[in-house]
């Protein structure tokens, strides 16, 4: 079986910023030759993950609430006392919590995402980054 490989860069603002990659992921497969196996989507940051989510504005926003209610930011994380001028150990316990990198099957070079899912990056880091990605498909 092939294995494929695809690398993607992602302007993010950091503070809970959220980018859908879904369309981008289904053109990747579109193009990729392959009908059916699975995807893997990776992000190589401590202070980014990537989760499946409905995709809209009411959803962004609680998404944003939550993760700020379950690990506020504050100064007095033991990573911002050690690290002079750091402010995002927030960032990191959000990133441990939340996984880097999903799996999803795929069949007729189709996602087979359900009918509100939606492949999504967020930045919980405090400053604007660039993010990578990277794609890999085994399948047939």
């Amino acid at each position: 079986m092939p294995v494929l490989t695809e690398f993607l860069q992602y302007r993010m603002t950091g503070n809970n910023h959220i980018e859908n990659l879904t369309h981008t992921i289904q053109h990747y497969l579109n193009t990729s030759g392959l009908q059916a196996g699975l995807l893997t989507a990776f992000v190589k940051h401590t202070t980014a993950a990537l989760m499946i989510i409905e995709d809209e504005p009411g959803i962004r926003q609680d998404t944003h609430e939550f993760w700020n209610e379950l690990i506020p930011a504050r100064s007095s994380w033991s990573h911002n006392a050690l690290n002079p001028g750091e402010d995002n150990g927030h960032s990191h316990l959000r990133g441990q919590l939340q996984s880097p990198s999903i799996s999803i099957p795929f069949h007729d070079r189709t996602l087979t995402l359900g009918r509100w899912q939606h492949i999504v990056l967020i930045d919980f880091d405090t400053r604007p980054r660039t993010r990578d990605v990277v794609l890999q498909v085994i399948g047939e």
